[in-house]
């Protein structure tokens, strides 16, 4: 009885083994003052001139996501001033900007993240 048990077991483990992985998804996204960094949930990281080109696709990564960068043109006061500030300190580009990225994955589902990362309270 115990061994008809076991092989039932052992196969069911082989064919868990054995099942195909999901594709990996878009995890996060982070803007620098050029670069569009997107990392995958298979720990791929993917990067793109984003100032060069503010829509297209990332080129070598993954199954093949495209992405598309809307930068907010007039954010709040406060962040103008901090952004200001630190540029006539010679620290441009310390600040990264404020926009929502979208990335469409093979399927056309879009993901969206913000940059900075909203800060929760």
């Amino acid at each position: 009885m115990r061994k008809s048990l076991i092989l039932p077991a052992f196969l069911a483990f082989l064919a868990g083994c054995a099942a195909p992985f999901a594709a990996p998804q878009p995890q996060s996204a982070r803007l620098s003052a050029s670069v569009l960094t997107l990392v995958l949930t298979d720990a791929t990281v993917c990067r793109a001139d984003w100032v060069a080109a503010p829509a297209g696709r990332f080129a070598r990564c993954g199954p093949g996501f495209g992405y598309s960068v809307q930068v907010v043109q007039n954010p709040n006061v406060l962040r103008q001033i901090w952004t200001g500030t630190l540029s006539a300190l010679g620290a441009v580009g310390a600040v990264p900007p404020l926009a929502t990225v979208v990335i469409t994955d093979p399927a056309g589902v879009d993901h969206v993240f913000a940059s900075p990362v909203p800060v929760e309270e």
